[in-house]
Order: C-alpha cells, then structure tokens, then sequence
C-alpha cells in the first residue's frame, strides 16, 4: 500500500523551501513535479527540497527533481535538495546523482 504524499511549500522572499513527507513514487510524482514547475515559474532564486520525512523515492522521483533542477538552472536559480536518510543518500549516490545535485543533510 502506497503511503500518502504531502507536498507543501513556504517563501522567504525570493527563496522557497518545497517540503515533502511520505513516498514519491509513480503516482505521487506528478504532484511534485507540478509543485516544483510553478516555483522555477515564479521567479525565485533559490529553491530547497527538504525530503527529510520521504520514506521512499523511485526512478519517477529522480526525474521530476532532474527536471526541477534543469529548469532552477536555466533561470540562475539555485537547488538544492536535503536528505538525512542514509537510505535515500544511497540511491542518489548509487544513480551518480550526488554529483549532480547539491545535497544537505540539513535545511538552511
């Protein structure tokens, strides 16, 4: 059973942190990408997506913060992702991903 999916996002003027709880997955990523869409749109410079209470993240999860993060770029704004989970910070460095990305083990 699919645990449920809470995406919420708070500013601090030009920069918005994305906070996720629960298991991105096939069915849950395209609300996390939509999320995600409209903060790159609006302008913001620097955008944090704290995954400290995602229990579980698939390929579908990595593409949508792939994308989130090639769209922060192309408007010179900055992304950053945190993760405490030894778990999670396995897939990214399995998938060549913690290379990619910039990972914190704790929010600004």
């Amino acid at each position: 059973m699919t645990e449920d999916v809470a995406i919420t996002e708070e500013r601090n003027g030009a920069a918005s942190t994305v906070t996720v709880r629960g298991e991105i997955d096939v069915a849950s990523a395209p609300a996390l990408r939509n999320t995600l869409h409209a903060v790159c749109e609006e302008g913001v410079t620097s955008v944090t997506v704290d995954l400290r209470q995602v229990t579980f993240l698939d390929s579908s999860a990595l593409g949508v913060l792939v994308g989130a993060l090639r769209r922060c770029r192309e408007r010179d704004s900055r992304f950053q992702l945190v993760v405490d989970s030894p778990r999670l910070r396995k897939i990214f460095e399995i998938t060549g991903l913690n290379s990619v990305f910039d990972i914190v083990e704790t929010a600004p």
